[in-house]
């Protein structure tokens, strides 16, 4: 009865641009963004699995050190949290204590519960992204200028006037490999992005199956 339940359930449930209940991507975007995020995850997780292993084996083992190691361990800390994160926003995986699905019956109430929940989720990672941005632009271009920002909200408003590349101090890089921190941040901001994307794409569709009067269950 349960799993009876639980099916039925699950065949009213809507989701924009997907396959049935597996989340196959079946739109060109999504199956490229998919495939991608995948070969990164999978690429990063093997990476830091090796890097961490050589570390602790020259270390315990050699009694030797394997310099500057931490600088590659983050770099692909970042890639594999964000495009993790990214993947479970697709999927909608993220780990949350839902009490409107615990205690909620099915219906319209449930569903609109749902979409504000949806909304101010969308709405955070929209922020996020915009931060995001600035943070992906501060490791690029290195530190800028005062004149280089104008000043507005809260007396910090990061919306460039203009990009004086002479004024530009030198790109900030990790003290022993020079890596670019912007190769960092990047995976931060396109993360964001790609959260905000599939974030926002569920609630519309949320709000859409209101409006339009659908009963069913929206995870």
């Amino acid at each position: 009865m349960p799993d009876e339940a639980m099916e039925h359930n699950l065949e009213n449930e809507p989701i924009l641009f997907f396959e049935g209940r597996t989340l196959k991507p079946i739109g060109l975007f999504d199956k490229v963004v998919i495939k991608l995020i995948e070969w990164v995850t999978i690429f990063s997780s093997l990476a830091l699995t090796i890097v961490i292993v050589v570390a602790a084996f020259r270390r315990y083992i050699v009694r030797g050190d394997l310099y500057g190691y931490e600088e590659w361990v983050k770099l692909l800390a970042f890639w594999l949290y964000f495009m993790g994160g990214a993947y479970g926003a697709y999927n909608d995986t993220h780990v949350s204590a839902d009490l409107i699905d615990a205690y909620m019956p099915e219906g319209r109430p449930r569903q609109i519960m749902i979409f504000i929940r949806q909304l101010i989720t969308s709405l955070m990672s929209i922020a996020f992204t915009c931060f995001g941005y600035y943070f992906f632009l501060y490791g690029l271009l290195g530190p800028l200028p005062k004149e280089v920002l104008s000043v507005g909200w809260n007396g910090v408003d990061l919306t460039f006037k203009f990009i004086d590349f002479m004024t530009i101090r030198a790109i900030a890089r990790t003290t022993v490999w020079q890596i670019p921190l912007w190769t960092s941040y990047l995976a931060i901001f396109l993360g964001l992005i790609l959260m905000t994307i599939f974030f926002t794409r569920r609630c519309i569709h949320t709000g859409i199956s209101i409006i339009k009067g659908f009963g069913g269950r929206e995870k």
